[in-house]
């Protein structure tokens, strides 16, 4: 991430008993015992980003038509769960446009699922490559994942769905790693991608795997403001 983005991760069952504010224990208060402990956790490690940024501890709600967390005013976000991990980040409007994290546990996405999140042949080309590079890489599990990270920088803006198959993303890696690299992601829909100048080639993201997950992140630098990080 870059330095004007703060982050709190939690491993395994940290944070599950983390308090929650009343509006936000309303939102979960028909959810299994699960869900329930993913959702504290990671409103409190949002919370734990949020005080870096000189915020006060506060509720997080649910957006009610998506259910995205919704953020104080001057600041987005992002929030993510798995079995094992929970994390958060957060940054400054006036630093950044928008950001998006997902993480997913490294192993591969069950049988007829590639297909629906795959958009283009030259999607599927990139993960046969990158499959014979690096067979230990489970690329249809880290494709799912970064989808995930371009609909949550996405929906702030246009607060509507973006289907899998409306956005290509091409992987990189790193020179010399195995466990690590980028990603572009193109939208197949017509319209602005982000803000009024905001140009259509900024969702750039980073992958990492590691300790069992897969890690997707999205930031996109409010550049009128800041210079790219």
């Amino acid at each position: 991430m870059p330095a004007a983005v703060r982050t709190r991760a939690a491993y395994g069952a940290e944070l599950d008993g983390a308090p929650l504010f009343p509006e936000e224990a309303a939102a979960v208060a028909k959810a299994v015992a699960r869900r329930r402990a993913e959702y504290a956790a990671g409103r409190a490690c949002a919370r734990a980003a949020l005080a870096a940024l000189g915020h006060e501890p506060g509720p997080i709600p649910r957006d009610p038509d998506r259910g995205a967390p919704v953020w104080p005013a001057g600041v987005v976000g992002s929030i993510t769960h798995c079995d094992g991990y929970r994390a958060a980040a957060v940054a400054r409007t006036t630093d950044v446009h928008t950001l998006g994290i997902d993480a997913e546990p490294h192993g591969p996405l069950p049988d007829g699922v590639l297909k629906v999140v795959t958009a283009t042949g030259e999607e599927t080309a990139n993960l046969e490559r990158l499959g014979k590079e690096a067979p230990e890489v489970h690329w249809d599990r880290l494709l799912f994942s970064a989808k995930e990270t371009v609909y949550k920088a996405w929906y702030p803006f246009h607060r509507k769905m973006l289907g899998f198959e409306e956005a290509e993303l091409l992987f990189t890696r790193d020179p010399g790693a195995e466990d690590r690299g980028g990603y572009t992601a193109r939208l197949l829909i017509p319209g602005p991608l982000l803000a009024e100048g905001v140009g259509p080639d900024v969702f750039t993201g980073r992958w990492t795997v590691r300790d069992g997950f897969v890690v997707t992140a999205i930031v996109v630098p409010n550049e009128a403001a800041a210079p790219r990080s």
